[in-house]
């Protein structure tokens, strides 16, 4: 309803047509991607120096494009018609670009949610005492990821309004900083004095993953690759065979399938030794199971939806 009523503010070339709603939609989605990226980034009183203002923001970007991509295909169905997939097939190639940079840089961990929501939580072990990343063993076995782990995941001290609040207080202090350099000096200063040792987390590479975890690492990074450019194969293929063809369907299913097969295989697999084994943590595993869900739109997809329902 909000939606509609702000398309009556469109100018009425936009208001009888589908731009104008999904343009207030995409708008709408990513200033709430704003504002929840600038609460989920705001550092807590208990872990201060949680939050990396200086890591560049992979899940915004995934949900802005996400939110954009309807608004492309609508306004390129309208405007150049069965060329809108040549325009689709760049916003899906613009998003694997993103997810692959997130994969790698995030240590080659699972991605959740299609990389917008952080995977920062520590795999499960049967034994226990071994903290890992992702499935691979983190060198030294400190857990250095729990402050980040309780704001996402378990109890945190602070409510959402102050939290709110503190990122209020910070973007304020940050239109100060560009307006006032000598306080921004000054604030500078104090951060050095007051700002503890920060320890760097080394995050696993692929060459480290490959000798650790051998024929299973390998299988574990293409079935994760696979389900990040599976889209952009499906909507590549269509540009060339047609939206009714059913080679686009069944070669989608058929790399859901492949990296689902690796994943199990790594993850389920007794035939190796227990280090190179896959031990997913809670939120992998849900993401897991809304993978297997996610087979079910393909009962939506053409051709098969116009030919059996």
């Amino acid at each position: 309803m909000v939606v509609q009523g702000l398309t009556w503010l469109l100018p009425e070339r936009f208001s009888t047509s589908e731009i104008g709603p999904e343009a207030v939609t995409a708008i709408l989605g990513i200033v709430t991607a704003i504002n929840e990226h600038i609460i989920d980034t705001t550092p807590s009183e208990r872990h201060p120096g949680s939050a990396d203002p200086l890591s560049f923001p992979y899940g915004l970007c995934i949900s802005a494009l996400k939110d954009l991509e309807t608004l492309v295909e609508v306004v390129a169905e309208q405007y150049y018609g069965d060329k809108k997939w040549n325009f689709i097939a760049v916003t899906e190639a613009i998003k694997v670009i993103v997810r692959l940079a997130l994969f790698r840089n995030s240590g080659y961990k699972m991605l959740l949610h299609g990389g917008e929501t952080p995977n920062v939580e520590n795999s499960s072990d049967d034994t226990g005492s071994q903290h890992r990343i992702g499935g691979f063993p983190r060198p030294g076995g400190h857990h250095h990821g729990a402050g980040l782990l309780q704001n996402n995941h378990g109890s945190n001290p602070w409510t959402i309004e102050r939290r709110a609040l503190s990122a209020l207080s910070r973007f304020g202090e940050s239109a100060r900083m560009m307006s006032d350099p000598v306080w921004f000096q000054r604030i500078q200063q104090q951060h050095a004095i007051m700002a503890p040792p920060t320890s760097v987390i080394k995050r696993p590479t692929l060459s480290m993953i490959l000798s650790e975890k051998g024929v299973n690492g390998a299988l574990f990074v293409l079935g994760e690759i696979l389900f990040i450019t599976r889209p952009l194969i499906y909507v590549l293929f269509i540009r060339r065979y047609g939206i009714r063809s059913w080679i686009p369907w069944f070669l989608s299913l058929g790399v859901d399938f492949i990296g689902y097969g690796f994943l199990s295989h790594v993850t389920k697999s007794r035939m190796v030794e227990r280090e190179q084994w896959f031990h997913l943590s809670a939120s992998e595993k849900d993401e897991v199971k809304r993978r297997k869900l996610l087979w079910a739109l393909y009962l939506m997809r053409e051709p098969f939806f116009s030919k059996y329902t």
